[in-house]
């Protein structure tokens, strides 16, 4: 007895494209492949179509994956919508994305997490967000400043303020 290969479509309840003139984002479920299936090469195509083994579970999250570069046997993706700024980012790229990858192409020997266009993080951009903020401060006798800027360029750069004044009590 054959079974039909199972398809069913999975629509992102983050999905704010308009649902009636039939453009909402989708993805079509197919089953995993087996630990018998032959090792693919590194091709884009490849990484695609692995990727798109996966990319239901991202975009039940309201989130998706994308190729951002494969040089050598390194490949860039970007975790774009809801992936991209969740904590669980690094373990989705590591536990869930390289290692489905490595399993099937052999010859990636690392999967990085692509940063999204972003403009720098400088200290002229933190002041700007803490000028709305220090006239409050100033009434109650306190001023706020940056003390230090630490990863930039990284995921998860760190901004330590210092606060000082009665309203730093």
């Amino acid at each position: 007895r054959r079974f039909g290969t199972l398809l069913r479509a999975i629509v992102s309840p983050f999905d704010d494209s308009d649902d009636e003139a039939g453009e909402v984002a989708t993805a079509t479920y197919t089953p995993l492949p087996t630990e018998g299936d032959e090792p693919l090469d590194l091709t884009w195509d490849n990484v695609d179509m692995v990727l798109d083994e996966m990319r239901p579970y991202l975009l039940q999250d309201g989130g998706n994956v994308a190729i951002s570069e494969i040089d050598g046997p390194v490949v860039r993706l970007e975790l774009q919508g809801e992936c991209g700024t969740c904590p669980s980012s690094t373990q989705t790229m590591k536990m869930g994305l390289e290692r489905k990858l490595m399993e099937r192409i052999p010859e990636i020997q690392e999967v990085v997490q692509a940063l999204p266009d972003s403009p720098d993080l400088t200290e002229d951009q933190i002041n700007v967000v803490l000028d709305s903020v220090r006239p409050f401060l100033s009434v109650a006798g306190g001023t706020i400043d940056i003390d230090s800027i630490s990863g930039e360029g990284g995921l998860q750069p760190t901004i330590t303020l210092k606060m000082d004044g009665s309203a730093a009590s």
